[in-house]
């Protein structure tokens, strides 16, 4: 079982960044247009580039990034298969730092599995 709540913790930083939002709007606006440029569809498929977005997330030991990533990659149709493939690409680059991380990753995939009817 894993100790982090992946949805609840991308629901605490969207909250978080409330006041920032309203504070500082243009560049807020600003990251968030160069979030969907860089993101979009492209010669690299928008699934792939949250597949690097997360393996960047995963080996900078970012926790937010995992989840709002994963909870990308469910929506955009990536399979485990595709995600572990990844994840073992990373523990390759990042050692056993990045081990841990994956081990996150997983937890977070399972957290925004869709719901069972």
């Amino acid at each position: 079982m894993s100790t982090f709540d992946h949805p609840g913790l991308i629901q605490n930083i969207n909250h978080s960044l409330a006041g920032l939002r309203k504070a500082q709007p243009d560049a807020m606006q600003g990251f968030g247009q160069l979030a969907k440029a860089a993101m979009a569809e492209g010669a690299v498929s928008e699934k792939h580039k949250e597949l690097i977005a997360l393996a960047i997330g995963i080996t900078q030991h970012c926790s937010g990034c995992i989840g709002f990533h994963v909870k990308a990659l469910r929506r955009l149709g990536c399979t485990r298969q595709e995600l572990e493939e990844m994840l073992a690409v990373c523990v390759y680059m990042g050692g056993g730092p990045a081990l841990m991380y994956a081990s996150e990753a997983e937890a977070a995939w399972d957290a925004f599995a869709p719901a069972q009817n």
